[in-house]
C-alpha cells in the first residue's frame, strides 16, 4: 500500500477562529484526512510575537482545538496538537535561524505589516518568525503545506532554507510544496471588502467569528458594506462588498453565483444581507454547539492534545536528531 503524503498546517490562537479561516481552510482540511497524513496544530509559539494576556491565550488555544474537532477534524484521523508541547519546534528553529539570511527576513512583507501594526513592540521573534515557521514544516518532513496567498512568501523561504541546508549536509529535509486548494474561498472583511477578513481588523463589524452567537452574526451581516447600485451580481472589481457576500452565501448554501443573482433579482440589498446572515447562522450553529459540548469535557480535550503531541514529537525527534548530528552537535 502506498504511503500517504504528509500535510501540515497551523493557525495562531491569537483571536477566535474567523469565518474566513473556516471557509478558506479548515472546512477543506476535514476532507483531506483520507488522502493525506494530516498534522494540524495551535501555533501558540508564533502568537507571542505580539503581547498576549496569558489566561486568554490558554483559553483560546483550547477553544481552537475544540473548534477544530467540531469542524470535522476527527482526532482519530488527524494529528492535533499544541505547538509549545513539542519543544523540537523551538530547537530546530534556532538551528535554522543560523541558515536564514538577514536580508531574506528583511524582505518578508508580513514583518513589515506587523511592525507597522505593533510599532511599540518590534521584537526579534517577529523578525525571525519565518525561521520558526520553516522549522514547523521541515520538522515533520511535510510534503504539502496548505497556504493562503499571504503565507506563500514564507513557504518559498522554507524551501530556500531547506535547499541551502541540504546543499551543505546532504539529503536532510524534504522540500515541501505549497498546497493551494482549488476551492478555498478568500473571504474579505465585511466593513472593508478590499481587505482579507482578519481577526486584527480594527472594525469589530468587519470580522465574523465562527463561534459568534446568532444575534451577533445577524447584526454584522446587516451592517456589511455594499455599494449604491442595488443589484446583486458578482463583480469583485466594481462590487467587492456584494461579491464577498455572494461568495459567503455560495459557501453556506452550495448555490452558484448565477443562481444567487437569479434568486435576488429585483430585491434590495437589505433582503440579501439578511439571507446571507441567516445562511451563515445555520452553517455555524452545529459547530458552535459541538464546540461548547467539547469544552465541557476537559479530560477528553486533554487526551487529544497529549496523544497528538506524543505522536508529533516522535516524528519531530527523528528529524531533529538527524539535524543535530549533521551540524556537529555531540549526541546525548
Amino acid at each position: 500500500m502506498e504511503e500517504k503524503k504528509r500535510m501540515l498546517s497551523g493557525i495562531q490562537p491569537s483571536g477566535e477562529l474567523t469565518l474566513g479561516s473556516y471557509l478558506g481552510a479548515i472546512r477543506n482540511w476535514a476532507e483531506r484526512a483520507d488522502e493525506f497524513d494530516c498534522y494540524y496544530f495551535m501555533a501558540d509559539m508564533h502568537t507571542i510575537t505580539v503581547r498576549q494576556t496569558p489566561a486568554d491565550l490558554r483559553r483560546r488555544t483550547i477553544t481552537q482545538l475544540a473548534a477544530y474537532i467540531a469542524c470535522g477534524l476527527d482526532p482519530e484521523k488527524n494529528t492535533l496538537f499544541i505547538q509549545s508541547h513539542v519543544p523540537q519546534h523551538a530547537q530546530l528553529a534556532w538551528v535554522l535561524n543560523c541558515y536564514t539570511m538577514f536580508g531574506e527576513l528583511s524582505r518578508m512583507t508580513q514583518f513589515k505589516a506587523k511592525s507597522a501594526q505593533h510599532a511599540e513592540n518590534i521584537n526579534a521573534g517577529l523578525f525571525t518568525y519565518p525561521a520558526l515557521m520553516a522549522a514547523d514544516i521541515l520538522l515533520y518532513q511535510a510534503d504539502m503545506v496548505p497556504v493562503g496567498e499571504d503565507q506563500k512568501q514564507h513557504c518559498e523561504l522554507t524551501r530556500d532554507i531547506a535547499e541551502r541546508f541540504n546543499g551543505i549536509y546532504g539529503d536532510v529535509f524534504k522540500i515541501p510544496e505549497p498546497y493551494i486548494p482549488k476551492v478555498g474561498a478568500r473571504i474579505m472583511s465585511l466593513s472593508t471588502p478590499t481587505n482579507k477578513m482578519s481577526k486584527s481588523d480594527t472594525d469589530p463589524n468587519g470580522c465574523v467569528y465562527l463561534l459568534d452567537k446568532p444575534e451577533v452574526l445577524a447584526r454584522k451581516f446587516k451592517r456589511a458594506v455594499t455599494d449604491s447600485e442595488m443589484s446583486v451580481r458578482f463583480d469583485p472589481v466594481n462590487k467587492p462588498g456584494i461579491s464577498n457576500l455572494m461568495q459567503i452565501y455560495s459557501c453556506a448554501t452550495g448555490r452558484d453565483y448565477a443562481a444567487i443573482e437569479q434568486e435576488f433579482a429585483g430585491q434590495g440589498y437589505g433582503t440579501f444581507k439578511t439571507a446571507v446572515g441567516d445562511a451563515v447562522i445555520e452553517m455555524c450553529r452545529p459547530i458552535r454547539e459541538e464546540t461548547d459540548r467539547l469544552l465541557a469535557d476537559k479530560a477528553y480535550l486533554q487526551s487529544v492534545y497529549t496523544n497528538g503531541a506524543d505522536k508529533a514529537a516522535s516524528i519531530a525527534n527523528k528529524t531533529l536528531r538527524k539535524v543535530y548530528k549533521k551540524v556537529g552537535f555531540v549526541q546525548r
